[in-house]
């Protein structure tokens, strides 16, 4: 187990200066601790589970609130309005934390990002709701 500070990241699709969804990362420290890498606790407000059938399908729409997604089974797919799509499978996690710009009204040719169901498996997944400060 290495003694130097490592960091534990995540795909997160966050809100550019221009109003669009995109991808980036989000990291948190991670030490050694009894034999494993632990980060600080992180503060969340919530937890929902979430199931989606095949077909399923969401438009345009943000996540609000900073929302930590753990795909458990079945296959979600991320589109961005830049055309960019992501898949994302059981075990996989991101973080939603795009949102409407303050002072902004939502336009569904600007903002957000689209999800949908990929595949003949339904979706089941975790959603967490992290603190604003962690989003």
């Amino acid at each position: 187990m290495p003694d130097q500070a490592l960091n534990h990241t995540l795909p997160a699709l966050v809100t550019a200066e221009d109003g669009t969804t995109v991808w980036s990362q989000r990291g948190w420290p991670i030490e050694a601790r009894g034999g494993m890498l632990l980060s600080q606790r992180i503060d969340c407000s919530s937890l929902r589970l979430r199931a989606s059938e095949p077909g399923y399908q969401a438009d345009w729409h943000v996540a609000g609130d900073p929302t930590l997604i753990i795909v458990r089974a079945g296959r979600l797919r991320i589109t961005l309005h830049d055309g960019g799509e992501r898949d994302f499978g059981p075990g996989d996690a991101f973080i939603a934390a795009d949102h409407v710009p303050d002072g902004q009204g939502f336009d569904h040719a600007l903002h957000g990002h689209r999800a949908k169901a990929v595949g003949d498996n339904p979706i089941e997944a975790v959603h967490i709701k992290l603190a604003a400060n962690e989003g």
